[in-house]
């Protein structure tokens, strides 16, 4: 059997480059055995560097504004089944949920089998989900709502479960044959790519019929950066004897081209030197094609060689191949691994749904490697931080660093700050509504974790004293978090008191005032100062419309005054 894994995915990205910060490693000069200075200043900053997206942005026309629903995680973790999550489902109906825009109904880890099947794809746990997911989600749809499933970007789930790394495109397509429409993608268990390449002896072109269309040594492609020729006679007893070096750590990359007679699939080949100790990596492109490309350790070297062979596409005509390594770090691997599983989900759409069933693509890898650097990229929102605990100091910490993100937030692509706590642990009255509010304000997905069956009396009618799920349809909040034009807030004062504000479609914008003390406090602030903000596009007037978003009262004036209680909140629509 071929130890080799091979993946394509399909992206109308350049070669990306990456990183978040590495120690510093001496880099010696190879052909004059040397220490070289320049050489290691050169790598230092690429390592302090962040991965490079340019303008590219992940596009499959989900997610426009930030997605709305339910997780099981939060709540149930471990302990769910089908009945639960068709329990769920008739609530979030039932309780007016639904009709207030929570569309998503999305199962979190342990909904699968311990194994795959025999040819490889993910099976579901038979037992507490007997009737399959093809079904439940189909069940969804019937009543006007979507399912969505989870995944890590691992060996295993972070229940340890089989993850989907190396089976990227097998899960796309088998969760586009589902009916799934949120996708959830963890990290647990994640094994980063190396920043080592193979060192490559010979690579060769041929057709669907095996034909050689072309060969070439290592002296015969065009070389860039590190990208260098070694000698060695005794390589692979190939008789140029040399082998291609140097497209480590994004420092290098070789190219060539070929002329194709037709449209269609071609065989790339590619020698390798047999290696020990760890395994290689090497991207490689073609047109808008990428294709990830792993050489597996070696148990020995006998032999010497080893074939790496992948299959590619080629237009009519004259066509150019790129190999390279874009990792440098941790950051830049996962960057690389988000993104084509990304790609998987709309191939698989495609493919298998004529693209008429956009998977939304949430990132969850923590905020380890910044993905709000290069999420845009790669899905449609990202976790910019540790999961969220049903306590006011979790609340706290995680709005503290994500409101402080407004910049990586736009349709499509949004600042994930996790699932939303309202309704579960301690938190008080006010604190849930400071919760829902901040989390509206920040153009956060608006992932529901609490049990949306308390919300309904034992004769299924909802449960008119429930305080909660008031907050979660306040209609106002809701709006100023869907509003189309996607923007995030900005905090523009912080302190014992934060002032946030957000433009809204139509001229008008969304103020919020977060009372952080233990106190009640009183606020007073003039609208023409907030004019003054360029980004709001709030026109000066001599009085402004305010609306109250939780009390709902009105009036017209040009100073805004308001009582905010401890840890609480004030949120106004102005205009």
């Amino acid at each position: 059997m071929n130890k080799n894994r091979i993946i394509k995915v399909t992206s109308t990205a350049a070669a990306a480059a990456v990183v978040s910060a590495l120690s510093a490693k001496t880099v010696i000069d190879v052909k004059n055995n040397s220490f070289c200075p320049v050489c290691t200043i050169k790598k230092l900053s690429k390592k302090l560097s962040t991965p490079k997206t340019s303008d590219i942005k992940y596009e499959n026309n989900a997610a426009l504004t930030p997605p709305m629903g339910w997780s099981s995680w939060n709540l149930f973790a471990t302990q769910i089944n089908e009945n639960l999550i068709k329990e769920i489902a008739l609530a979030v109906e039932k309780s007016g949920l639904k009709d207030a825009g929570y569309k998503y109904i999305n199962i979190d880890d342990c909904w699968q089998a311990s194994h795959r099947d025999k040819n490889g794809r993910l099976m579901y746990d038979r037992k507490s989900f007997p009737g399959g997911i093809r079904a439940l989600s189909d069940f969804m749809n019937e009543h006007g709502l979507k399912l969505g499933i989870y995944s890590s970007n691992g060996t295993l789930t972070c229940e340890d479960y089989p993850g989907s790394l190396g089976h990227e495109r097998i899960d796309a397509e088998t969760f586009a044959e589902w009916g799934i429409e949120f996708f959830k993608y963890d990290f647990c268990h994640n094994k980063p790519y190396n920043s080592s390449s193979p060192k490559i002896a010979f690579v060769e072109i041929s057709d669907k019929n095996g034909q050689i269309i072309k060969s070439l040594a290592p002296k015969e492609l065009s070389l860039q950066g590190s990208a260098r020729v070694a000698e060695d006679p005794d390589t692979c007893n190939n008789p140029s004897g040399s082998y291609l070096a140097g497209l480590d750590n994004d420092n290098g990359n070789a190219f060539f081209s070929f002329f194709a007679p037709y449209s269609g699939e071609y065989v790339l080949t590619m020698t390798v030197l047999k290696e020990t100790g760890k395994d290689r990596f090497l991207m490689v492109k073609t047109g808008n094609d990428e294709y990830h490309v792993i050489s597996f350790a070696s148990k020995s070297k006998v032999n010497g060689c080893r074939k790496l062979q992948i299959s590619i596409n080629a237009e009519k005509g004259e066509n150019s191949i790129l190999l390279y390594n874009p990792v440098v770090s941790r950051s830049s691997s996962a960057m690389c691994q988000y993104k084509l599983m990304g790609q998987e989900l709309i191939r698989a759409n495609d493919l298998i749904n004529n693209g008429k069933r956009p998977i939304v693509y949430s990132i969850c890898e923590w905020g380890l490697n910044r993905p709000y650097k290069w999420g845009k990229a790669a899905g449609n929102l990202w976790r910019t931080t540790p999961d969220i605990k049903p306590n006011w100091l979790s609340v706290m910490a995680i709005y503290e660093h994500n409101v402080k993100l407004w910049k990586y937030s736009s349709p499509g692509s949004w600042n994930d700050p996790d699932m939303l706590e309202v309704g579960n642990g301690k938190l008080t009255i006010e604190e849930n509504k400071s919760h829902f509010s901040l989390w509206c304000m920040m153009n956060a997905p608006l992932i529901l974790g609490n049990d949306i069956r308390c919300f309904l009396d034992s004769d299924g009618k909802v449960d008119e004293n429930n305080q909660i799920l008031p907050i979660l349809k306040n209609k106002k909040l809701i709006s100023i978090n869907q509003d189309a034009l996607g923007v995030q807030a900005r905090r523009i004062k912080a302190g014992l008191i934060d002032l946030l504000a957000k433009p809204l479609e139509d001229g008008r914008a969304a103020v919020c005032v977060f009372n952080k003390t233990s106190s009640d406090q009183e606020y007073t602030l003039s609208i023409n100062d907030l004019s003054d903000c360029s980004f709001l596009n709030l026109q000066k007037k001599d009085d402004y419309h305010i609306v109250d978003a939780w009390d709902e009262t009105e009036n017209d004036d040009n100073i805004l005054k308001c009582s905010v209680p401890s840890h609480g909140v004030k949120v106004f629509i102005i205009s």
